[in-house]
């Protein structure tokens, strides 16, 4: 008897010893029947809410469509705040966590280096470009990685010049400084006399993000098809891009299929259409998300579930440089080395952690 009850006791302190293995978070998870993105995030991550987060992440394999999931497919998970717990492939908690924000320093005075190849981008545009952002913003920080690794051999610098309406003309189009970001693609296809296409040549995309419909609770409407959208009311702020509504074929504003209110500020917006004097604030998720938290709307707007538009963040280069074409293919070959190696998998990763966090 007291030899089984040491072996026993053995076999306890044998188990106590093994370490417990490290919580992971993220990871891979399988669709299963019935799941929708929405119940899906309400599963993994506690909120109905980031399901957009779900569709962002996995956009190249759902598609424009969040309800074009399929039994069977495999979606990849972030890791934001720390959770989802317990799936195959997830990092450990630990290693999960973002570093402490490191801000830009920007040096005043800092004039364009001709010997260096110069690239543009400007503040204020969080998540993006932002210089109290993590290393200057989502986009500033790939560009970096990008550039660093395609190591063209005169070097490379950032410059900030927070007056984005000199960007395109005159510091990109007299080739005052190089490559300029971050920027969004018109339908060239539909759209070819648009200014940016008709003067600017664009990198692959560095990031996608999804424009969305905010509507009050109270007045919700559905929006499946395109044709649910004419005959609405729209807000979006004076001096935001508007190319997504007259372009893919809709020509909702050229048209005059949708009435388009355009107040100074996002806030605006959503007061416009809590008083009913517009249907719906078309922005993207990061700037909408983020002034319904600032303002207090959490509980009294929703967010449709279908994106009005899916756009692509670019580098840009004005056609008129004499080195254009050189200049995207090194940034392209950047772009897809970090890609390839799981580098600008971390970086987004990281940034979109802090994003969710504030949400």
């Amino acid at each position: 008897m007291r030899k089984h009850l040491i072996a026993a006791l053995c076999c306890v302190t044998g188990l106590l010893a093994t370490p417990l293995a490290a919580e992971t978070c993220g990871g891979t998870y399988k669709v299963r029947p019935g799941d929708s993105l929405s119940l899906i995030a309400d599963r993994l991550y506690k909120d109905v809410g980031m399901w957009s987060a779900i569709h962002s992440r996995n956009i190249d394999a759902i598609g424009p469509r969040p309800d074009a999931i399929r039994v069977g497919m495999e979606l990849t998970m972030a890791c934001l705040n720390g959770l989802p717990t317990g799936l195959p492939g997830g990092k450990a908690v630990a290693d999960a966590q973002p570093v402490v924000a490191a801000p830009v320093k920007v040096q005043p005075g800092t004039a364009a280096v001709r010997s260096k190849i110069n690239l543009l981008t400007g503040d204020d545009y969080a998540p993006f470009t932002s210089k109290t952002a993590h290393n200057g913003g989502l986009i500033t920080e790939v560009v970096n990685a990008a550039m660093t690794d395609a190591a063209p051999a005169q070097g490379f610098a950032i410059h900030w010049v927070d007056d984005w309406a000199s960007h395109f003309d005159p510091l990109l189009s007299n080739a005052l400084l190089d490559l300029g970001f971050p920027w969004y693609r018109p339908d060239c296809d539909t759209m070819p006399e648009s200014y940016r296409c008709v003067n600017f040549l664009f990198s692959d995309p560095m990031f996608e993000t999804l424009m969305l419909l905010f509507v009050d609770k109270s007045r919700p409407f559905t929006f499946e098809s395109d044709a649910d959208i004419e005959g609405k009311t729209l807000c979006r702020p004076a001096g935001y891009l508007t190319f997504d509504l007259d372009g893919y074929g809709r020509r909702w504003m050229e048209e005059k299929k949708i009435t388009l209110k355009q107040p100074h500020k996002v806030a605006d917006c959503f007061e416009m259409v809590a008083k009913g004097e517009a249907d719906a604030v078309a922005i993207n998720e990061f700037t909408g998300r983020s002034v319904m938290k600032e303002n207090n709307l959490l509980d009294q707007f929703e967010v449709l579930p279908l994106p009005l538009s899916v756009l692509g963040i670019h580098v840009v280069v004005h056609k008129t440089h004499p080195q254009a074409d050189e200049m995207l293919a090194m940034i392209n070959t950047g772009l897809r080395n970090i890609r390839e190696d799981g580098r600008y998998q971390a970086i987004i990763e990281d940034h979109m952690a802090r994003i969710w966090a504030g949400f």
